[in-house]
């Protein structure tokens, strides 16, 4: 008997996940989670990775700091305005009202972490498509 005999071999069935609603939906989550770390940490700073050729014609890996913009800014009567964006377009929740009203700084965390879990939970999607469709329209009426 080999050592190879004594392995139990399966089929391998990958979990290919590329639906387009999925993806968009793991896009926003990963925005907002990066909008979660900005509020819990003024500091906070992502980066990214670029790979680059140097001079001597070598490709190496560089990391550097991205620029990122928090998404709530302080409204006329001093409360906060929390405006959720897909695609540089903000997401429209109800028919015109396009942001969430917040008291305080401390409340943006926590309202980021339900919008997270409602978009894990699939309630964002329709609003993700209306997005993505807007700018199909543009260029179908521009041809």
């Amino acid at each position: 008997m080999t050592v190879l005999d004594t392995l139990n071999f399966v089929t391998l069935n990958q979990l290919v996940n590329n639906n387009p609603i999925a993806v968009r939906r793991r896009k926003l989550m990963a925005k907002i989670d990066e909008q979660i770390q900005l509020a819990k940490n003024k500091d906070y700073t992502p980066t990214q990775h670029k790979w680059v050729t140097d001079s001597e014609g070598k490709q190496i890996k560089v990391e550097f700091a991205k620029r990122v913009k928090h998404c709530w800014t302080a409204s006329v009567d001093g409360k906060l305005n929390l405006v959720v964006r897909y695609v540089s377009r903000p997401l429209e929740f109800a028919k015109g009202k396009n942001a969430i009203e917040l008291a305080s700084e401390a409340d943006v965390a926590d309202t980021l972490r339900k919008l997270r879990e409602a978009a894990e939970l699939s309630e964002l999607d329709v609003l993700i498509e209306q997005q993505t469709q807007f700018g199909r329209r543009l260029t179908q009426k521009n041809k």
